[in-house]
């Protein structure tokens, strides 16, 4: 049993190394993005998936796309427009002359990190196309189902200010995100140092230098490593408390479902693994709470009058909810 737990000691430990030339690698040239690095890793890793909200020019499509680049996958973009259609995303049967049989024409969605830009602006026929392939991992066309190969992560962005020719996402599809990140404006430093970066970079040569630091196979033994971190039965009972407080808060309209739980409790044992722990500590779940519950929790009308924010609730429950020891 010793000899198996320094196995894993040593496992942790070279995993944490991988998470920071990871880190390193998209440092290069993202500014002041910790945390969303992190996050991506850590849905990566328990195979979820993200939607990244901010406002234009805060590096949402230039993250993902750097992310991608630090792992030996395929990559994909698909700009969401009013008149997308379904089969423009998962593809098409097309049939073929030569052998009188329909040919099954796969579409972008067919890809290892898929980047989906402007999420909102397409109707919701192109976002239901999106419900099956998001949490099932598989496509139905025509009565055949197509599997994607591993790894596969939706990484989508949207707009929170401009609202013109958007189409607000169903609660069904925003709970199928692992995390929903929102995005700042990076502080007086971070401005600097971008303005730095970028003087001499006008044609982003810089991308060209960041490197595949991960590959598929990284990726699988790092999911199987996160599952056999260690989460103690109290530090469970903490998460299904402060989900249970969701479904029974005077401020919230709806609250989270057993699906937050079991995110919650995957993202905190990927944080204690990014940090070669393979023991989840409270600080684990307050790390992922808000990017686990923002998008899964309704305001009452009459609070989100008053300017209050979901991020705002969630804070107010974890500070009262008793810390196991």
């Amino acid at each position: 049993m010793e000899e198996e737990n320094i196995q894993v000691d040593e496992k942790l430990v070279r995993f944490r190394e991988s998470v920071n030339a990871v880190r390193q690698e998209i440092k290069k040239l993202l500014v002041g993005q910790d945390q969303l690095v992190d996050l991506m890793m850590v849905s990566l890793f328990t195979k979820g998936h993200i939607l990244l909200e901010g406002v234009p020019g805060l590096a949402k499509t230039m993250g993902a796309k750097l992310f991608a680049q630090t792992l030996s996958v395929n990559y994909s973009r698909i700009q969401f427009t009013p008149d997308l259609m379904p089969s423009d995303v998962v593809g098409t049967s097309v049939f073929n002359l030569k052998n009188s049989e329909f040919v099954f024409n796969s579409g972008p969605v067919f890809s290892n990190i898929v980047l989906i830009d402007e999420i909102n602006r397409a109707p919701a026929k192109t976002q239901a196309a999106l419900f099956e392939v998001m949490e099932e991992r598989q496509v139905t066309v025509d009565g055949t189902t197509y599997p994607m190969e591993f790894p596969f992560m939706i990484i989508a962005t949207q707009n929170p200010i401009e609202q013109e020719g958007t189409y607000r996402l169903p609660e069904a599809q925003l709970d199928r995100f692992l995390f929903k990140i929102k995005l700042d404006y990076p502080n007086l430093e971070e401005e600097k140092l971008i303005l730095r970066k970028f003087r001499q970079n006008f044609s982003l040569e810089l991308m060209k230098t960041v490197k595949a630091v991960l590959k598929e196979k990284d990726i699988k033994e790092a999911g199987q490593l996160i599952e056999k971190v260690h989460i103690k039965d109290e530090i469970l009972d903490y998460i299904a408390e402060i989900i249970f407080d969701t479904r029974n808060n005077g401020d919230l309209f709806l609250g989270a479902s057993p699906r937050a739980s079991l995110a919650l409790m995957r993202a905190s044992k990927a944080v204690a693994a990014i940090n070669a722990r393979d023991f989840v500590i409270p600080d684990d779940v307050k790390f992922v709470s808000k990017a686990v519950l923002n998008h899964r929790i309704i305001l009452n009308p009459d609070r989100e009058l008053e300017g209050m924010e979901p991020e705002d609730v969630i804070e107010e429950i974890i500070k009262k909810t008793e810390v196991p020891r």
